[in-house]
């Protein structure tokens, strides 16, 4: 009995590895978006997280929020705020609370022209 429980208990253990390693490690799509970098935040009590945002409409209707996990991207954007950036990112089955708020994770970043005429650029 105390055999098969210590079985059980192991067959669990690995379970859980399993679909944390599944969940972490896998992608689920990959891709591009463009827009405004209008935040870029560092947050969190005991794990800090870094988190950003673009606005990719007009006057901020439609906003894409991501979370950084390479510190070259973090310096990157923190150059290019309130430019027009390109971010590429990986979009993951779930986040955990170590790795950021959003299932989106930029991988990279570029500074790109704007769709629309702007001085400010």
């Amino acid at each position: 009995m105390k055999r098969l429980l210590i079985l059980i208990g192991a067959a669990a253990v690995a379970l859980f590895f399993i679909v944390y390693t599944i969940l972490y490690f896998t992608n689920y799509s990959e891709g591009v978006r463009s827009g405004e970098l209008i935040k870029l935040t560092s947050k969190g009590v005991l794990f800090k997280t870094w988190e950003g945002e673009i606005s990719q409409g007009i006057a901020g209707a439609q906003l894409f929020q991501f979370s950084i996990t390479d510190d070259a991207v973090v310096g990157q954007l923190e150059n290019l705020q309130g430019k027009y950036v390109k971010i590429t990112y990986i979009e993951r089955y779930t986040s955990f609370f170590w790795l950021g708020d959003s299932r989106y994770f930029a991988t990279k970043v570029e500074e790109e022209t704007p769709p629309y005429p702007n001085t400010n650029y």
